[in-house]
């Protein structure tokens, strides 16, 4: 699962590319303006970050510099201006990619590809998280709870990996349909109820209040732990 931060201030666009950024099976993480995307990059860890070049305050191309500042993870700017300085201008500022809209979902996942492919593997994978009594290892996919492997569904697998790399931040039923696994299919809001309690049943202490996965009644979903 790639996980490709967003950061894309036009609503209609940020939603459409982050549906079908997620249908083609990506972690994604988006957020609408630069600053809001870079105070999210160290916490959440992209392979590769997609970038409108229009935002406002902190614009893509100041954004695109800061985040070389931070390391070497790939870049894609995204922008409605596709003359020859700007294309220039963009991949000067270390994009490694140059995207004009509008671009079709295939094409954009195309980029992506390619983008990753170049970049290779990264040196070293990320260290596991500790939350409370859970350690995950996200680079191999598993979950232990004071030592023991969990056995997680992948629906249930998906949704604690995206609640746990935004701890605290509420999600909606509608928000976390998109990380229960098929997409074509998942499209009913109680079947995130469901995978809530699977996921409960596996990860919370037996007769407990909530610790890991709590709701927020009228909202949704966080996660802990308190």
């Amino acid at each position: 699962m790639p996980r490709i931060l967003l950061v894309e201030d036009d609503p209609a666009l940020r939603e459409m590319t982050w549906l079908s950024l997620v249908r083609r099976g990506h972690e994604v993480a988006a957020f609408d303006t630069g600053e809001a995307g870079l105070a999210a990059f160290a916490r959440f860890r992209p392979d590769l970050v997609l970038v409108d070049v229009g935002l406002p305050g902190l614009g893509g191309i100041e954004l695109c510099h800061r985040l070389r500042r931070c390391g070497q993870v790939p870049v894609i700017l995204v922008s409605g201006r596709g003359e020859e300085s700007d294309v220039i201008g963009g991949l000067d500022a270390g994009a490694d990619d140059y995207l004009v809209k509008p671009a079709s979902a295939e094409v954009v996942e195309a980029r992506i590809r390619a983008v990753l492919r170049r970049a290779g593997p990264k040196v070293a994978p990320p260290e596991p998280e500790v939350h409370g009594g859970l350690v995950i290892d996200r680079a191999g996919l598993t979950v232990r709870k004071e030592g023991r492997l969990l056995s997680l569904t992948p629906s249930a697998l998906r949704l604690l990996l995206h609640l746990t790399a935004f701890p605290g931040r509420v999600f909606s039923r509608a928000q976390l349909l998109g990380h229960m696994g098929n997409r074509d299919l998942v499209t009913d809001t109680r079947m995130v109820d469901a995978c809530v309690r699977r996921l409960r049943h596996a990860v919370e202490d037996e007769g407990g209040h909530p610790r890991y996965v709590q709701t927020v009644r009228g909202f949704g979903y966080r996660f802990g732990p308190l």
